[in-house]
């Protein structure tokens, strides 16, 4: 197979990825950032202490987390059927894809707010702050540069199980290295792919890198 015959399909696989990935990630924010968050508030020492509901939050979140993402996408498929309509093409890979970074990445938002100086948030307690302004003027600010990390982290992930999702229909890149670099023995079609993902996640790892460093005032004094 040639460049001329490669470059069109190769285009549209990363568009398919791209946006499978990017809109995994906006519904992983969306969803797991709160979950995080609560997890800290309704925890031991959290201003909103219930260890019923942190118990059971947590008990999601774990179970989430223990699947393997080709059992989870097996084992959603009605529900995501039911979103999208479709079990195939990158539309439908989505859906598992959320549904498997959200408990990880509200692990990782737990584990980054938790760092947060305890002081800061007495402060703005001690100010009459509620608990809202306690998490939009301390919380989350102090813990910004290890979220922006959080999700850099997450985000390779995604790209990752968006690859595995592929093997079995979910479109992007990994469906054409099964369907052409696998299936027909083209070598040159899979080194190209896996090149191309290489060089992904390290443009996604810098610019990451990058922004949290930017963030972090700790370092910047």
């Amino acid at each position: 197979m040639t460049w001329q015959d490669m470059q069109p399909l190769l285009q549209q696989a990363t568009q398919e990825t791209l946006w499978m990935v990017g809109l995994a990630a906006l519904v992983t924010v969306l969803a797991g950032l709160p979950l995080g968050v609560l997890l800290v508030l309704t925890g031991r020492d959290g201003p909103l202490r219930n260890q019923a509901v942190n118990k059971l939050i947590g008990a999601v979140v774990n179970v989430g987390r223990s699947l393997p993402f080709v059992i989870l996408m097996v084992a959603i498929i009605p529900f995501t059927r039911w979103v999208v309509g479709t079990t195939l093409g990158w539309q439908a890979a989505t859906v598992p894809l959320a549904v498997g970074a959200i408990p990880f990445f509200a692990r990782l938002v737990e584990s980054a707010v938790r760092e947060v100086d305890g002081g800061l948030v007495e402060a703005v307690r001690a100010m009459g702050g509620s608990t809202w302004t306690v998490v939009r003027k301390a919380l989350l600010p102090e813990a910004l540069p290890t979220l922006v990390s959080a999700l850099t982290t997450t985000v390779i992930a995604l790209i990752g199980y968006s690859a595995m999702a592929g093997t079995v229909g979910g479109g992007g890149l990994g469906t054409l290295a099964v369907n052409y670099g696998y299936m027909r023995f083209e070598t040159g079609f899979m080194v190209v792919i896996a090149v191309e993902l290489i060089v992904l996640v390290t443009v996604i790892q810098l610019l990451g890198d990058l922004v949290a460093r930017r963030l972090d005032h700790r370092r910047a004094g």
